[in-house]
């Protein structure tokens, strides 16, 4: 017997005029009864509010009393402070949360809880050793990551500890990152979040520029125009000062109310002075900074070639924003430059078959074509990128194009190579050899679905970078942003040059351009203690000559002038060295080849733990007191594929309270906590699974009920729970039976082995009850579940946690969890048997199918009539799905996840005969021949 259960949202039951409440129950009308069912298990119901309880001050046990952020910028490094106190007003202990959201480009460097007066300190530590901490937290049904995605240019640190009536705790959180400019500013973003008034609230912002500081202009958004002169700016010279004090008054969103008027963002922006010179160079304690951003330049030339993607997931909103940014970008070009645009699908077309100038005819006869391109086919990347360096190659043989000039293809796709030569790796090599080093590759990747990393590395290898392209109003906007970057090249085959016997551990020092609006920053170590004089020097070709330029500084002089600053944090400049040093460090591994990718892993390993940075191959672990046990939690940076979609969810998802001041991510957050299991420092990520005999579940976004049937199955039959045919993506299960059955019953069955294929990666994975089997390319492993160990490849990782679960994270593609269920040993019914989970399903393709696949995608579901039947103690209802109408009864199934026992019981609306009309076909179309094989099935 297999029993299905499919989470759904009915909008209709919660309202703004509900509030959460403590073991109250109300069954005098569905609504309240009906609640009462849902939030049974966390002993809370819907309480109306009262029209009194409007107007009054909410009662705040947990109360954030203090919160100071405090920045310090030298020559645009910055290093952040945040501090939150918070004390439990109650008579009982509760458990306070710390939430700060920081740029992506920032590294965490510490992070303190100080708790009846012991501080709690964060250490960073390699990645692997965290990881056994970490599979130690999930042991105890405990997770890890407190670091996660958080829109566009920000991740969200997050953890909580639980503390005593009347008692307080101090969290302390440091992060450092170097400002970048862009488009002839720097910016550093603040986010402003607390949630609640807070008695003392402050923002204090340092900013030290030896260059002298151009502009200031500060931006809080969530300000209103009267309140803008809370904002105290101070400009002198070199020196700047930014601070935000609100008193409690003026944090209320309106007269009489409690809400705050916290909550946006808090930009700075500003820039240095500039002129033609080879630029400033700071130098404290041996290690030395040069920014190099000169004014006052000609324009050089450019020529660009827009391969633009059209296939079929291009359709609608993404084609029409496409077409719309084109159009802009076209209108902006310069007379001086040359362009061509080819489009692609699975085959390819090129407007013109050349490239040509910028002129006014041959724009608007250029934008003629953008606006007639229409969706269609599938994605050959590889033949319109090659095409691509095959025009500027015959272009530049022909001396059509200016001998001074920077020759680039941006490409943007939304999807993965489907078509002609698919493989990625393959791809890369051919545009590689094709451009070699002589073309930029600038790579723009466009929605959720995309793959990211593919796109990432075509572009490094290329010097060029990739960007993701949000899925938001705002996306021509976006595409123009990035053209606007690469507008302007003012520079070309730039080399910095420093005393070759006095300098060492120098960072990049060759770039193949300069764009108007940006920055090249160069750090190194001076190894010469007898130095006296350090000599920069800058050779370029401007559009006209040979550019030579430099800058003398004495060294004494420079530590002397550097160090007396108030604003200088420490040795700011090895900081920014071993930060800068990272990052590059970190963009070459991308590309590399084994041996060299090995060298550098263990460079930036050992630079992230000699400063502390919380980077990709370092963890930072957090032990926490916790009702008289430590608790340990690894706050890890999450990759840029391993969190983009999941965070769009819940970034679009609606909010509610819960009464001790938290908010869940979504709907499906609330019924989480009373099904789910998921830990209290995780916001609610998409997830569907199947387990026990076997239930499955199904999330849909932010949905928060639940729809159940049951199909029989027969012991040894496999049946498809996922099948992707654009990814190649595959996942069976192998049911087993019961050991007996009595006479003319059923058999019950369970899985009892799983297998998980993606064809792209080469990689089958065999998961048993006594086994798993990993097989790579030639590369053939065996792990039993007797001990935690963990497997990590460049395009997949495996973690086990001994006798309980196994994750399974693949690439660009969605994780997964498999949960092992032991019975007692020798029971004469039931097996051991698996359970699976799907954490972030919406990274699968839309064309995704099988019995969990189909619904991995948004369903529509009408519940009407709602009415008590003959037995009053079960609620009867009409439900509509696909055009079908069928009765559903609501009843309760079992979800396994911690408890492998007894479970727990979950509401859902069952639907009767099999499922018929509410899944895609019959149950049997499922059924599959091989444990890797795919659904071959119209039903796709």
């Amino acid at each position: 017997m297999l029993s299905f259960i499919l989470l759904i949202s009915i909008p209709a039951l919660i309202s703004s005029d509900y509030i959460i409440t403590e073991s109250e129950h109300h069954e005098s009308n569905f609504a309240n009864s009906f609640m009462s069912n849902v939030l049974e298990l966390t002993g809370r119901t819907l309480k109306k509010r009262s029209t009194e309880e409007y107007g009054k001050k909410p009662e705040r046990e947990l109360e954030i009393y203090g919160m100071k952020i405090e920045s310090k910028v030298t020559s645009r490094f910055a290093h952040n402070v945040v501090i939150s106190r918070v004390v439990n007003r109650a008579n009982e202990s509760k458990e306070a949360f710390f939430e700060m959201e920081l740029p992506k480009t920032a590294f965490i460097t510490n992070f303190s809880m100080t708790l009846d007066g012991v501080t709690y300190v964060g250490a960073v530590k390699e990645k692997e050793v965290a990881q056994r901490q970490y599979q130690q937290a999930v042991s105890r049904g405990q997770t890890a990551g407190l670091v996660k995605a958080s829109g566009r240019k920000m991740e969200k640190f997050k953890v909580s500890v639980n503390i005593g009536p009347t008692k307080k705790v101090t969290f302390e959180l440091t992060y450092e990152e170097l400002l970048k400019r862009s488009l002839g500013k720097y910016e550093m973003n603040i986010r402003v979040k607390p949630q609640q008034l807070v008695k003392h609230f402050q923002i204090d912002v340092h900013i030290f520029e030896p260059q002298g500081i151009a502009f200031l202009n500060v931006d809080a958004k969530f300000l209103t125009n009267n309140l803008t002169s809370i904002v105290k700016k101070v400009l002198t010279g070199t020196k700047a000062h930014v601070s935000f004090k609100p008193t409690l008054e003026q944090q209320h969103k309106c007269p009489g109310c409690h809400e705050t008027i916290l909550d946006g963002d808090f930009i700075i922006q500003y820039d240095v002075n500039r002129d033609l010179s080879a630029g400033r160079v700071q130098i404290v304690n041996g290690y030395f900074v040069h920014h190099f951003a000169p004014a006052s330049l000609p324009r050089i030339p450019k020529n660009v070639i827009f391969v633009i993607d059209h296939s079929g997931s291009m359709s609608g909103t993404k084609m029409r924003q496409t077409i719309e940014a084109l159009v802009k970008i076209l209108d902006d070009m310069s007379t001086e430059d040359h362009f061509a645009i080819i489009i692609f699908d699975d085959t390819i077309k090129t407007w013109r078959n050349a490239i040509l100038q910028a002129t006014p005819s041959n724009v608007t006869e250029a934008k003629k074509f953008v606006k007639s391109i229409s969706d269609r086919g599938g994605t050959n990347i590889n033949e319109p990128m090659l095409k691509a360096a095959k025009l500027l190659d015959k272009a530049h043989r022909d001396r059509q194009l200016p001998e001074r000039s920077v020759s680039m293809i941006i490409l943007l796709t939304d999807g993965d190579p489907n078509s002609g030569e698919s493989n990625p790796t393959k791809i890369q090599q051919n545009v590689k050899s094709a451009v070699n080093g002589r073309y930029n590759v600038y790579c723009l990747g466009f929605g959720y679905d995309v793959k990211y990393s593919f796109l990432e590395k075509m572009a490094l290898e290329n010097d060029g970078v990739a960007r993701r392209i949000y899925e938001d109003s705002d996306a021509p906007l976006q595409l123009q942003g990035f053209y606007d970057e690469v507008a302007n090249p003012l520079l070309l085959d730039i080399k910095l040059q420093y005393p070759e016997n006095a300098i060492s551990d120098l960072t990049q020092v060759n770039f193949k351009q300069y764009y108007d609006g940006s920055e090249i920053v160069v750090a190194g170590k001076i190894s010469d203690n007898n130095l006296d004089f350090l000599i920069a020097e800058v050779f370029a070709q401007t559009a006209n000559e040979q550019l030579t330029l430099q800058t003398e500084v004495k060294v004494p002089e420079a530590e002397n002038i550097t160090q007396q600053q108030q604003y200088i944090f420490g040795d700011f400049t090895e900081r920014l060295w071993a930060y800068l040093t990272i990052q590059q460090l970190l963009e070459k591994r991308v590309s590399a080849e084994t041996n060299e990718k090995k060298n550098l892993t263990d460079r930036i390993l050992e630079l992230s733990l000699k400063y502390s940075f919380v980077t990709p191959l370092t963890s930072m672990v957090v032990t926490k007191p916790e009702e008289k046990k430590n608790d340990t939690f690894v706050a890890d940076k999450p990759p840029e594929d391993a969190t983009f979609g999941r965070q769009q969810i819940q970034q679009n998802a609606p909010r509610y309270a819960h009464p001790g001041g938290r908010a869940f991510a979504s709907d499906f957050g609330v019924i989480s906590k009373l099904i789910g299991h998921m830990p209290n420092d995780v916001e609610m990520p998409a997830l569907d699974w199947v387990d026990s005999d076997p239930h499955f579940i199904i999330s849909i976004n932010d949905h928060s009920d639940a729809v159940c049937f049951n199909v029989d199955g027969k012991p040894d039959a496999i049946l498809n729970l996922v099948t992707d045919p654009h990814t190649d993506f595959v996942v069976n299960g192998q049911l087993i039976g019961v050991k007996q059955t009595e006479n003319d019953k059923k058999i019950k069955t369970y899985f009892g082995k799983f297998g998980i294929v993606n064809a792209k990666m080469d990689l089958r994975v065999e998961v048993s009850t006594q086994m798993i089997k990993v097989l790579h390319g030639e590369e053939k492993l065996t792990f039993s579940w007797s001990a935690t160990t963990s497997l990590t490849r460049e395009s997949f990782s495996i973690s086990i946690v001994k006798q309980r679960n196994l994750t399974l994270t693949m690439g660009d593609a969605a994780t997964f969890v498999v949960v092992l269920h032991r019975v007692r040993k020798n029971h004469t019914v039931h097996r051991d048997f698996l359970g699976f989970y799907t954490l972030d399903s919406h990274r699968l393709s839309n064309m995704t199918h099988g019995l969990l696949g189909q619904f991995y995608h948004e369903v529509n579901v009408e519940i009407h009539n709602i009415h008590s039947g003959l037995d009053q103690s079960k609620l009867h209802a009409k439900m509509i799905v696909k055009g079908h109408k069928f009765r559903v009864t609501r009843v309760y199934e079992k979800d396994y996840r911690l408890d492998s026992n007894r479970g727990t019981n979950i509401p859902c609306w069952f639907v009767h005969c099999s499922g018929k009309g509410f899944i895609d076909g019959i149950p049997t179309d499922y059924v599959v021949s091989s444990l890797f094989d795919s659904l071959h099935s119209d039903i796709i």
